[in-house]
């Protein structure tokens, strides 16, 4: 049995190797080229250590090899290398800080212009070998770029080598078997990335320069509006200049125009009218609305600013305080205008911003329609103290009337510039008077 199993394993080795010899024989003698060429670029896909791309990534160019990174170029520039020797031109990182225009600089890192950025690095790679050796000496000689555009190099009379606009500072600064960089003083912008950049620039000053609004349909006749003529230059203005008054700050809404204002458009008589009904509710300033309605027009006066725009705080003394006023004070031609005119201030101020103020500063002067004097303003007993001296008074009814343009402040004495206090017109007076005119204090009032 064993003999015969030999045999026929020995028969079976035979046919298996005569076929095998023919099917050997059967096969060209050249293999084909594919194999070949397959093997090489998958060669090329690896790039050696020493290639000239992993140095100009480790050298000092840094601000290059960020933009290369930020361009996506990093597989082209390996298929480059692969296939042949590269030189580069590598600007100083100088000249890409501090020397670039900051706005081209913006234009180049925007997603949108990353084709133009890539042509700006290409147009500094020569896909051949350049050494400086092999530098021609007169004449520049032209050499198409990565990107297959056209850059020059030439030499200067005293032997300084270029390429294009720029100087070569640095020559055969790295040299790798398959490339070499050369460091140049500034960065190279070819033609075509300086287009895209005139281009989007010069749409950008036209979009901020000429803005257009969205378009209006008229509800009447469900159309479009046309747009105003334009006003030529020179002349008048299409609305009154009383329309382009800004009201002052205002804590309530505008009253609506009437025919009370003298100019239509803030009715400042009614609002004055207004803050002297305050005072009669409020009670203890009867006396003041006296002066303001009868015995003077300042009331009238008061309502012509507030139609023209202007703010005003008026200091309004109680009535204690007028009682306490002889009639030599009030008998000289204008003196209760006067007086009145002493007790307004040309702002807005109501007791918080005052008292805020004199807590800030200490002493604040407030002008006063009495020009060119002043009532000074200070912090005292948790309250705001104008005046000097026996002529002083204290806030004593504070924000009695507030709409923004009119403020009223209830005060418990009658204010006097400091030269012309009360002592002044109180000499042809008895003791008894004298006495009797010296302001009370606030903790008398109060008791």
């Amino acid at each position: 049995m064993e003999p015969r199993v030999y045999g026929v394993s020995f028969f079976l080795l035979l046919l298996f190797f005569s076929s095998f010899s023919d099917s050997i024989a059967a096969l060209p003698k050249n293999p084909p080229q594919k194999s070949s060429s397959s093997s090489s670029s998958s060669s090329s896909g690896q790039i050696n250590s020493n290639s000239v791309l992993v140095a100009l990534l480790d050298s000092h160019y840094t601000e290059l090899a960020e933009l290369v990174e930020k361009a996506l170029l990093l597989q082209t520039l390996e298929e480059a290398v692969g296939k042949h020797n590269i030189t580069i031109f590598a600007p100083r990182n100088e000249a890409l800080e501090r020397q670039l225009d900051p706005e081209f600089k913006r234009f180049l890192l925007e997603p949108g212009n990353l084709k133009s950025l890539q042509t700006l690095l290409m147009f500094h790679i020569i896909p051949q070998r350049i050494g400086s050796s092999e530098w021609p000496g007169s004449g520049p000689v032209h050499h198409h770029t990565l990107g297959n555009e056209r850059v020059h190099l030439g030499s200067k009379g005293s032997g300084e080598k270029t390429v294009g606009s720029a100087e070569i500072v640095r020559p055969d600064d790295v040299v790798r078997p398959d490339g070499v960089i050369h460091g140049i003083e500034r960065l190279l912008i070819p033609r075509s990335v300086q287009e895209d950049f005139n281009r989007r620039r010069s749409l950008r000053s036209i979009s901020a320069v000429l803005p257009e609004g969205a378009p209006e349909v008229d509800p009447r006749t469900h159309r479009l509006k046309k747009p105003a003529a334009p006003v030529p230059a020179g002349a008048p203005p299409v609305l009154p200049i009383y329309d382009a008054l800004a009201p002052g700050p205002s804590l309530a809404p505008a009253p609506a125009p009437g025919p009370g204002g003298p100019r239509g458009h803030f009715d400042g008589m009614a609002q004055v009218k207004d803050f002297i009904q305050t005072l009669l509710h409020y009670g203890g300033y009867n006396e003041m609305a006296d002066i303001l309605v009868n015995l003077t027009s300042l009331a009238t006066e008061m309502g012509r600013l507030v139609s023209e725009g202007y703010v005003i705080t008026v200091l309004a003394p109680n009535d204690e305080a007028l009682a306490k006023l002889t009639t030599d004070q009030l008998s000289e031609p204008g003196a209760p205008e006067q007086i009145v005119y002493y007790h307004i201030i040309p702002e807005y101020q109501t007791e918080e911003s005052m008292y805020n103020a004199v807590r800030r500063f200490g002493k604040v002067r407030y002008d006063t329609l009495r020009l060119p004097h002043k009532v000074t303003a200070q912090e005292a007993d948790g309250s705001v103290k104008f005046g000097h001296g026996d002529g002083s008074a204290y806030l004593f009814d504070p924000d009695i009337y507030t709409d923004g343009r009119i403020s009223v402040q209830g005060i418990d004495g009658v204010l006097f510039p400091p030269d012309e206090g009360p002592t002044k017109t109180e000499k042809k007076s008895t003791p008894l008077v004298k006495v009797a005119t010296k302001p009370t204090r606030r903790g008398i009032v109060l008791l």
